[in-house]
């Protein structure tokens, strides 16, 4: 009997990205935005298409001289997503809540 351990199944960085596949995954970007969504495909370039994202992005304004600043949240519901890897920051098994 072969013992398939974790350790076993992961031979390289992108292995984890793979046990991710049909699942709920987290994905924080360039430029404030997070995305939380079905990991449908992806590649070596971490190019991935995920289903029934939630987006969210954080704007922050800054007024004169840097004295005032506000932070507001803009959140969207998307279908299905095509997300450049290049933006990618951090991918990871999605917040818990509650």
């Amino acid at each position: 009997m072969a013992d398939t351990t974790v350790s076993s199944v992961i031979m390289e960085p992108l292995d984890l990205v793979r046990l991710r596949l049909d699942e709920e995954v987290y994905l924080k970007l360039r430029g404030d935005r997070e995305l939380c969504g079905r990991l449908h495909a992806y590649d070596q370039h971490l190019n991935m298409i995920l289903g029934n994202v939630q987006e969210t992005i954080t704007i922050v304004n800054v007024g004169e001289q840097g004295q005032e600043q506000s932070i507001h949240t803009v959140n969207r519901n998307v279908p299905m997503l095509f997300v450049r890897g290049d933006g990618v920051i951090l991918v990871s098994s999605p917040p818990r809540t509650g």
